[in-house]
């Protein structure tokens, strides 16, 4: 069976552009109600984007509206929520796309463009949330995808700001996902590999084609589906998808009468071997292993 959004209403974050723009159309493709969220940017600040993506989903013969709500604004999310429900009398799922960058080392960095980014992903990504939260609760139905990107799992130089608020994403999208499982609340994070305007003219045309956000769109319209897994984080672009996650290594044990900080140091080759990791689906179950030498749910990573 297909992949089906009819009856279902969705929240696309900074959907007037790029990655945003390919996830509103690939879940209105598939026949979703969708809320396209987008402020502009620099000199093309106002709803312009936003609704000519709106006009594009309706030349496809499908519903959507506009909003021009920052995340940056609490009140202006729950008018979001507010104006999706007025609208289309649900909302079944979130992407939570929008973000900026300030790129620039950290040595060089004005810790304005820190503050700035954290606040616009972490706290946009959580007001997002939050806004539509209580709704997918009562409803008893809800699909949530967050979006990191490699920056965020591994780090990457000239942005100290954007991976922190980056890997701030996945920690929130864990908590949210144990949260939301009596709900049938499902959160999952992407990690998209494209080329938009954010980074475009960094690779050649014909790479740049290749890592086209309409190769990302269809994991997302996957994370969003009714049979979604949740807890995950994929990496998709230019065809290929993955799954990270955080493992452990099995480590050692020592006598507490032997532990110091030269311990650690004759037995770090041990410590860290990768061989065995585990990985941990929450904190819980880590703290169960650590404590009581009993995994609880967790696998072989």
């Amino acid at each position: 069976m297909s992949v089906d959004f009819k009856g279902r209403t969705a929240i696309v974050t900074g959907a007037g552009r790029g990655l945003g723009r390919e996830h509103a159309l690939e879940l209105a493709r598939r026949g979703a109600r969708v809320v396209v969220n987008d402020l502009g940017a620099g000199s093309d600040a106002g709803l312009d984007a936003a609704n000519e993506v709106v006009e594009d989903i309706r030349r496809l013969g499908g519903q959507a509206i506009a909003d021009g709500g920052s995340v940056t604004d609490a009140e202006a999310m729950r008018a979001l929520a507010r104006h999706a429900l007025e609208a289309f009398g649900s909302i079944d799922i979130l992407v939570a796309n929008a973000g900026i960058l300030r790129d620039k080392s950290f040595a060089k960095m004005p810790i304005e463009d820190f503050d700035l980014v954290v606040q616009t992903h972490v706290l946009g990504t959580a007001r997002s949330v939050k806004a539509v939260w209580d709704t997918m609760r009562e409803a008893g139905y809800g699909r949530i995808v967050l979006t990191t990107s490699a920056a965020g799992l591994m780090g990457n130089f000239g942005q100290a700001n954007y991976a922190a608020a980056k890997a701030g994403i996945v920690g929130l999208a864990g908590s949210l996902r144990i949260e939301g499982e009596r709900s049938n609340i499902r959160v999952n994070v992407i990690s998209p590999f494209a080329v938009t305007r954010m980074s475009e003219g960094l690779v050649p045309a014909e790479v740049a084609e290749q890592m086209s956000p309409r190769y990302v769109a269809p994991a997302v319209a996957f994370l969003a589906s009714e049979d979604a897994p949740s807890g995950i984080i994929l990496n998709a672009g230019k065809g290929k998808f993955s799954v990270s996650r955080l493992v452990t290594s099995p480590g050692i044990t020592l006598d507490l009468a032997a532990v110091s900080a030269e311990a650690i140091r004759d037995n770090w080759q041990r410590i860290a071997d990768p061989a065995g990791e585990t990985y941990y689906p929450s904190a819980h179950s880590f703290s169960r292993s650590a404590i009581m030498g009993q995994p609880e749910r967790s696998h072989a990573g």
